[in-house]
């Protein structure tokens, strides 16, 4: 019994190791394996939450853990990714008389990417001390942060959309994007859990919305719609705020 109770933080463990090696990745500019382990990451995220559930193996330090772990493979990671596009883009760097000189704009825009590891740790402190949050969110949430930086990079390699590519070849867009993401997390916007404690329509009419919109573009676009996915969350989270399923204060 020790040691089961032990499980869900191995598993968090888990989700930190492959926060890191994204990071090794990332560094080493293979971001599309870098992006496969963010997501290895949010699969060993959502797995220990469960197993906690299932085991009643709660703790102090599991949640603490939790948050650490989130902060490296939602935060670091994906920042790490937005880095990278913007240095490796091609109008990072530009050649004058057979010199390659660095533009000061894109220089300073690559490290503009700190905001996302900065307010994605700031917004999980604020989560471990908000009793409010325990069915529903105040601010997107870290992974879904994560997964709306990798969809773009998945998208971009696997399907023949132009806009797909052209997003993550300029340190404007990726900037803006990066800007917008990192105010998310720290907003006050509420968001929709996904946990469901019962398969009923009734109380889960964000969640039904979401899964439906997410299938019908998967089946009718493939895997260039996963840049939608992250919108249809903050659809879905308006839409079950004016249903009244979310109580957020």
């Amino acid at each position: 019994m020790t040691l089961i109770k032990h499980i869900p933080n191995f598993i968090t463990s888990l989700n930190l190791t492959a926060g890191f090696i994204a990071i090794i990745f990332a560094a080493n500019n293979d971001l599309m394996t870098s992006s496969w382990f963010i997501l290895a990451a949010m699969l060993f995220d959502f797995t220990d939450g469960f197993s906690a559930r299932l085991l009643k193996a709660y703790s102090s330090i599991g949640k603490e853990l939790d948050s650490l772990a989130d902060v490296v493979s939602f935060g670091v990671a994906p920042a790490m990714i937005i880095y990278k596009l913007i240095s490796i883009s091609p109008s990072f760097t530009t050649t004058i008389s057979g010199y390659s000189w660095i533009s000061s704009y894109t220089f300073f825009s690559g490290y503009i990417a700190v905001l996302m590891p900065v307010c994605a740790a700031l917004r999980l402190a604020k989560f471990n001390i908000d009793s409010t949050q325990t069915i529903s969110f105040k601010g997107l949430p870290t992974p879904a942060n994560a997964f709306a930086v990798i969809s773009v990079v998945i998208a971009a390699k696997y399907s023949e959309i132009a806009v797909l590519k052209s997003i993550t070849e300029s340190p404007v867009i990726l900037s803006v994007y990066t800007v917008i993401l990192s105010l998310m997390m720290v907003s006050r916007i509420p968001m929709l859990s996904l946990k469901m404690t019962n398969f009923r329509i009734k109380g889960n009419e964000g969640r039904y919305i979401l899964l439906g919109l997410v299938l019908i573009s998967v089946i009718t676009s493939g895997i260039s719609s996963a840049p939608l996915i992250i919108p249809f969350y903050l659809v879905a989270s308006l839409i079950s705020r004016f249903f009244g399923s979310e109580a957020i204060e």
